[in-house]
């Protein structure tokens, strides 16, 4: 479930274009950026935003173009810094997202520094792929997601528990449970595949507050998103086929963990 942030970003910075262009005269219309030089770039659209945090630019996806990137979001600009672009661009050939692949190799992180004891650890076949999966209890996105996991074997999926209660009241207290019950993989199996609560058992040291102050450092707002072990961090439900794809295949012998 996505919120509502993208849209009030795009409302913002479309405010500060419309509020530039109306100024004639500023200071900066003089300014033009060499080509190739992203740092130049930068530094002019930095000047005319102050407000709008550019984290890096590079080349974009068509010629002529580059991405912007500005934490959860990439706009596109022309090598002068003059004009802006919102949207998504499609390759129309393969109907893929190029604007959504561009900021998940963006977002990326290094796998093997997740606190992978703080997931429920699920095991499949050999193992030997490995995937990290931000999941609310009671997101319907996340139970297709689990759904098509059913067909994937020989990897290794490390849930953490990230209840998203403003959208889900009462996901907290289910995921709690979940993480409490004697077998944390059975039960949190059963409840996204039945509805079937977890048995009661004691439980202390639950890290619901620590994940979702992970997820917040790795801007994760909307349930599922998932990182493959190369690092990728990859949104929404998919399908059985594209999970398959973007775990490769599957290793021999079960790489230890």
């Amino acid at each position: 479930m996505r919120t509502g942030r993208g849209f009030s970003f795009i409302v913002a910075l479309g405010a500060a274009v419309v509020a530039a262009s109306a100024a004639p005269g500023r200071a900066d219309d003089a300014v033009r950026v060499p080509d190739g030089t992203t740092a130049a770039l930068k530094a002019t659209l930095q000047q005319r935003f102050p407000d709008v945090k550019v984290e890096a630019i590079e080349p974009g996806p068509l010629p002529g173009l580059y991405s912007v990137f500005t934490g959860d979001h990439v706009v596109y600009t022309d090598q002068t810094g003059d004009h802006l672009i919102f949207g998504k661009i499609v390759d129309t050939r393969t109907r893929r997202d190029l604007t959504t692949d561009l900021l998940e190799a963006h977002q990326s992180i290094d796998f093997h520094k997740l606190p992978l004891e703080r997931a429920i650890r699920i095991v499949k076949g050999n193992g030997s792929r490995h995937i990290a999966v931000f999941e609310d209890p009671d997101c319907p996105y996340c139970r297709q997601l689990e759904q098509a996991l059913r067909s994937v074997d020989d990897v290794t999926e490390y849930v953490f528990l990230y209840p998203l209660e403003n959208v889900h009241p009462g996901a907290t207290e289910h995921a709690r449970a979940i993480w409490c019950a004697p077998d944390r993989s059975t039960a949190w199996t059963a409840w996204m595949s039945d509805r079937k609560p977890p048995a009661a058992g004691p439980c202390s040291g639950e890290p619901l507050a620590e994940i979702r102050t992970l997820a917040q450092s790795l801007r994760v707002e909307s349930t599922p998103t998932l990182f493959l072990e190369s690092g990728r961090r990859v949104g929404g439900a998919r399908s059985a086929e594209e999970l398959q794809d973007l775990l490769g295949p599957a290793h021999p012998r079960q790489a230890s963990r």
